[in-house]
């Protein structure tokens, strides 16, 4: 009998997903720039401010890097949520958190819909997305790239049943709607994520089953949504409004816009170096398999979405590491059936055997890598390994995990294979629970002083001016002072220099706000 799709545990994954996006996430502070800058957007919007309905401002001016769709999700999540004072970082995480967990089970259907019929394969690419660092961290910020990987998995879902739906009018409208939400939320980007699927269509000449007439009605009925915001907009705001485009978008490849890493297409390689364990170690086969298949429409499509892609992201003069986000989706559809074919070991003429002999030995590498962890461990306890000493939960649930999990994958039975499995995902998954129950997983909040102390200092200025000397504009100090502070500026007023930052640092990281001490080093000029 033919295999049926297994949405009890696609549905199960998402709520696992779902639990391990709220764990500690409102215990640490929003961070620079993109947290910060989204949830003062945001707020603006729930207070109303603007020039017109639905456009975004930041501190009253208009607001033309982002489109507000995700900006509006929080901004209600703010008044469903309303307090006295500033929103907290529950409130403003919460909402992006959740719709990132959702490309956990659309993973597992566009694996169904290129493999149909294969439970192990689709199950597998949910697991997948679901124990990936990358994804699960940068999915809980309060950011865009989260969400936007959500709604990709549902534009490139759209598209392919375009071909295989006998409702090729819904299949349409659900395409649409996914680009609408694209465009309100990073819109220079569905211009690569729709060439992606449309090079998978045209090599595949799916196009020739399509039910043009119908689907195109539903696309432009689903587009009506974004093309109406981004009209609104311009017929606002006139030219500025095509800096969403020619500044967030063609800028960032053909321009150095003054922020991220100098290292260029090296950081998103590195991205999928720290964050893609332990299932990088299929990656490089699951290329040469796909390549092999090409043929197949999974091959096609695997192929297109993660070279378009690549092309897309690589050249980008101006990088971060998020910006490679929208990889791991083509990562995961590509070493899902190695698991999965791991796992049940069912040869098919698909198979080469020089596949199955490398395949049959990643479990070893699995084993080794974990045995290493636990070496790593042991290290730790020492005054040797001291500083590491923070990390030793996530390395013991990765070090078990990984071990346990390659050494029931080298066995015969099928059993203690998927348990091995098992023990995979479960060892990321008690890392990363471990990871986001402390404060360690927003580790970029490290990389500065901290801005809650000197919020509090800005309070009590007497209402004079106040510039930040000797760095660049915080808009977490912004978000937390409840007002603009800029760099330098003006030589009037209340000035914040680098020691007294550095005092205030001192004074946050023991915890002791001691207030008054630091306001006695606000200088008035």
């Amino acid at each position: 009998m033919p295999s049926k799709l297994p949405w009890r545990i696609l549905f199960a994954l998402w709520i696992g997903a779902a639990v391990l996006s709220v764990i500690g996430l409102g215990d640490v502070p929003l961070r620079d720039f993109d947290e910060a800058t989204v949830a003062r957007v945001a707020l603006e919007l729930h207070q109303g401010q603007g020039e017109a309905p639905l456009l975004p401002t930041l501190w009253g001016d208009p607001y033309l890097n982002k489109a507000p769709g995700l900006h509006l999700i929080i901004s209600t999540m703010i008044g469903i949520n309303p307090s006295s004072g500033l929103p907290d970082e529950w409130t403003i995480r919460i909402a992006p958190a959740l719709l990132s967990t959702l490309v956990i089970p659309l993973g597992g259907l566009l694996q169904w819909t290129l493999r149909p019929g294969e439970r192990s394969s689709t199950i597998c690419t949910s697991a997948i997305l679901m124990t990936l660092l990358p994804v699960a961290r940068h999915g809980r910020m309060a950011m865009l790239d989260g969400t936007q990987l959500t709604v990709m998995a549902v534009l490139w879902l759209g598209l392919m049943q375009l071909t295989s739906t006998h409702q090729p009018r819904r299949a349409g409208l659900l395409t649409g709607l996914a680009a609408s939400g694209m465009l309100l939320l990073k819109a220079p980007l569905l211009v690569p994520a729709a060439a992606a699927g449309a090079v998978a269509i045209v090599w595949g000449k799916e196009w020739r089953t399509w039910q043009l007439p119908q689907a195109c009605f539903g696309i432009a009925v689903g587009l009506l949504p974004g093309l109406a915001w981004h009209g609104w907009h311009a017929l606002v705001r006139g030219q500025s409004a095509l800096w969403l485009w020619a500044g967030d978008g063609a800028g960032r490849v053909l321009l150095d816009a003054g922020e991220g890493s100098d290292l260029g297409w090296r950081v998103p390689l590195i991205e999928m170096l720290e964050g893609g364990w332990p299932w990088l170690a299929l990656f490089p086969i699951a290329l040469l398999w796909a390549w092999q298949l090409k043929t197949t429409r999974w091959g096609r499509w695997c192929l297109s979405l993660l070279v378009v892609l690549s092309s897309s992201i690589l050249p980008l003069r101006t990088q971060l590491p998020w910006y490679s986000h929208p990889l791991w989706l083509p990562v995961a559809l590509l070493c899902a059936p190695l698991l999965a074919w791991i796992v049940d070991r069912k040869a098919s003429p698909e198979t080469p055997l020089l596949m199955r002999g490398l395949l049959s030995q990643v479990p070893r590498f699995w084993a080794l890598i974990g045995l290493i962890l636990l070496i790593l461990l042991g290290v730790s306890i020492t005054p040797l390994g001291s500083a590491f000493s923070a990390y030793q939960g996530p390395a013991a649930a990765l070090g078990l995990g990984w071990s346990a999990g390659g050494c029931f994958l080298m066995t015969k039975s099928i059993g203690q294979r998927r348990l091995g499995a098992l023990s995979l995902v479960c060892g990321n998954l008690g890392a990363l629970a471990l990871i986001f129950s402390s404060p360690i997983w927003h580790w970029e909040l490290n990389e500065t002083w901290p801005v809650q102390p000197i919020a509090e200092l800005t309070r009590q200025g007497r209402g004079q001016p106040i510039t930040i000397v000797g760095h660049d504009e915080r808009p977490s100090l912004n978000w937390y002072a409840e007002q603009r502070i800029p760099r330098n500026g003006s030589n009037k007023g209340l000035r914040l220099s680098d020691n007294q930052q550095d005092h205030c640092e001192v004074v946050a990281r023991h915890q002791k706000w001691a207030l008054s001490d630091c306001d006695n080093m606000l200088s008035e000029d």
